[in-house]
C-alpha cells in the first residue's frame, strides 16, 4: 500500500516589493536636476537684463546732460548776441533779460528796493507806529536776503577773481556785520521804544555808506576785470540762492564759504518757520 504524506498548502508566487516610492524619488530628482538647470540657464540672462538695463541708464543720462548742456550754451549765445544794426529796431524783451540776469545789476535793484523802504519810513509820521514796524520787518527780511546771496555767492568770485578786490571784500563783510547787529536788535524791538526811530536812523546811513562805496568803487571794478558773460552767471547764481537763504539776521552765523553754505539751508528753514508763528500771533491779535 502506497504511503501519502500529509498535504501542505502549495507555495505561492513570491510577492513583489513595492517599487512605488522607489520611483516617486527618482521623478523627484529628475525635477530638481531639470530645476537646477533651468536655474544656471536663467541666471546668465537675468545678468543679461540687468547689464542691458545699465546700458540704458548710461545711455539716457548722458543723453539728458547733452541735451542740457546744448540748451545751456544755446541760451549763452542767444544773451550773448550783439546789439542789433541802426537800420533795426532793439527788441525792449531781450534788453529786459539780459539785465536781470546781470549780477551787479540784480544787487542794484536790490539796493534800490531797499532804498524805497527808508524813504516810507522817513516819510512816515511820528504816530506811524504800525507803519514803521512794518517797513523795518520788510527792511529786515530784505536786507538779510540781500547779504546773503552777496556773502555766498558774489563776494566769493569777487575774492577770487578780481585784483585787489580782497580788502574792499573783507570790509563789506564787515560791514554787514554791523548792520546785522542793528537788525537783530531791531527785530524785538517795540516801534514806541525812544529808541526805535534811532536805531533805524543809524542803520539806515550804515546801509547807504554801503551801497555807495559798493556802486562808485567796487562794482565797476567787478564789471571790468570779470566780464559780461560772468556776471550772467553769477546773476543766475544770486536768482538761484535767494529763496533759500536766511530772512533774518545772524550777526554771530559764519559769513564766508564753506561755514554759511553748510549752515544757512538749516537757519533758512528756522527763520521761515519763526515768521510764521509770528504772523499767526499777529492775526490773532488782530
Amino acid at each position: 500500500m502506497k504511503r501519502t504524506s500529509p498535504s501542505s498548502p502549495k507555495a505561492g508566487p513570491k510577492p513583489r516589493k513595492p517599487k512605488t516610492t522607489a520611483r516617486k524619488v527618482k521623478k523627484a530628482a529628475r525635477k530638481t536636476k531639470k530645476a537646477v538647470r533651468k536655474t544656471k540657464t536663467t541666471a546668465p540672462k537675468v545678468k543679461k537684463a540687468v547689464r542691458k538695463t545699465k546700458k540704458a541708464v548710461r545711455k539716457t543720462t548722458k543723453s539728458v546732460a547733452r541735451k542740457t548742456t546744448k540748451a545751456a550754451r544755446k541760451t549763452s549765445k542767444q544773451l550773448a548776441r550783439p546789439a542789433p544794426s541802426a537800420g533795426r529796431k532793439p527788441s525792449t524783451r531781450a534788453v529786459k533779460t539780459t539785465v536781470a540776469d546781470d549780477a551787479i545789476a540784480l544787487l542794484k535793484k536790490d539796493h534800490r528796493s531797499v532804498e524805497q523802504l527808508f524813504k516810507r519810513f522817513e516819510k512816515a509820521g511820528d504816530g506811524a507806529r504800525r507803519t514803521k514796524r512794518s517797513l523795518v520787518d520788510s527792511m529786515i527780511e530784505a536786507l538779510s536776503r540781500h547779504a546773503a546771496i552777496e556773502e555766498l555767492v558774489f563776494y566769493p568770485a569777487v575774492r577770487g577773481e578780481v585784483e585787489g578786490a580782497k580788502g574792499d571784500v573783507l570790509e563789506a563783510l564787515e560791514e554787514h556785520h554791523v548792520v546785522k547787529w542793528l537788525l537783530s536788535e531791531l527785530e524785538d524791538l517795540a516801534a514806541d521804544d525812544e529808541r526805535f526811530d534811532a536805531k533805524v536812523t543809524v542803520m539806515m546811513e550804515n546801509v547807504r555808506h554801503h551801497v555807495k562805496e559798493e556802486e562808485h568803487e567796487l562794482f565797476p571794478e567787478v564789471r571790468a576785470q570779470m566780464g559780461r558773460r560772468r556776471l550772467l552767471d553769477l546773476g543766475v547764481e544770486l536768482r538761484a540762492a535767494k529763496p533759500r537763504v536766511p530772512t533774518r539776521p545772524h550777526p554771530r552765523s559764519p559769513d564766508e564759504p564753506p561755514g554759511n553754505a553748510l549752515v544757512g539751508g538749516a537757519v533758512a528753514a528756522l527763520d521761515r518757520a519763526r515768521t510764521v508763528g509770528k504772523q499767526a500771533v499777529e492775526r490773532h491779535r488782530l
